[in-house]
């Protein structure tokens, strides 16, 4: 993601005054930005659109954010965008359900325009950091491709949400070392967005189902590690 005129937003909220309340000072930072009051249209304007970032309420009538998100990670296109929750639900289950979804991060109403827009410019601005440590890794028929987003088992691609791909990738670049689920809630989510470790076993669990068992092991008591060979 480039400068934030190349960077696109896609706000979902049901109340209006909320919309043009979040456009209006995205705009002023110098976002692309586009708005819907309902879940179903997002996805629908996500398809074509391709927002780098979405800003996503829970609470809605006919779809709810959190089906509204899980639609939204079954598109290719998207596996690279970010996900916000905004909310007025401050409930553990609700946070722990949105992360389980690919959730980047989680904010409960009412909102702060300054300091959400802080919190949107550092994501990008550390997304944007990781981004010059471009490479490829590979391990026996695994193939992992941080300048495309992109990981094959053999001949076959696999689909890997943004955080899933972080994760496996940053794994794989440490091959053997054990990290503890803070160290990679550090790396994959970093310091500024607060996430239940349980989170890095759902995304674990995840990632295993897409290329195997045999790549990232159980350290008990301990950790994950990415095995080699």
């Amino acid at each position: 993601m480039g400068n934030k005129q190349s960077q696109k937003v896609l706000v979902v909220d049901d109340e209006a005054d909320i919309l043009e309340l979040l456009k209006y000072n995205l705009a002023k930072e110098g976002y692309d930005v586009k708005t819907s009051l309902d879940g179903r249209k997002a996805v629908e304007i996500a398809k074509t659109y391709h927002p780098d970032l979405i800003l996503l309420d829970i609470m809605m009538p006919h779809q709810d954010g959190v089906e509204t998100c899980r639609q939204l990670r079954e598109i290719p296109e998207l596996n690279n965008s970010f996900v916000i929750f905004l909310t007025a639900r401050s409930e553990e289950y609700s946070e722990v359900a949105a992360f389980d979804i690919g959730a980047d991060d989680y904010i409960t109403k009412p909102i702060k325009p300054r300091a959400l827009m802080s919190r949107i410019n550092a994501l990008f601005r550390r997304d944007s950091k990781k981004k010059k440590d471009i490479n490829q890794v590979s391990a026996g028929d695994l193939s992992i491709d941080r300048t495309s987003y992109t990981a094959t088992i053999g001949e076959d691609k696999i689909n890997l949400p943004k955080k899933e791909f972080e994760l496996l990738y940053f794994l794989a670049q440490n091959p053997g070392k054990v990290f503890s689920r803070d160290d990679l809630l550090q790396n994959i989510w970093g310091t500024d967005v607060y996430v239940l470790a349980r989170t890095v076993d759902v995304h674990i669990r995840k990632v295993r189902e897409k290329i195997g068992e045999g790549y990232i092991s159980t350290v008990k008591g301990v950790g994950y590690k990415f095995e080699a060979n």
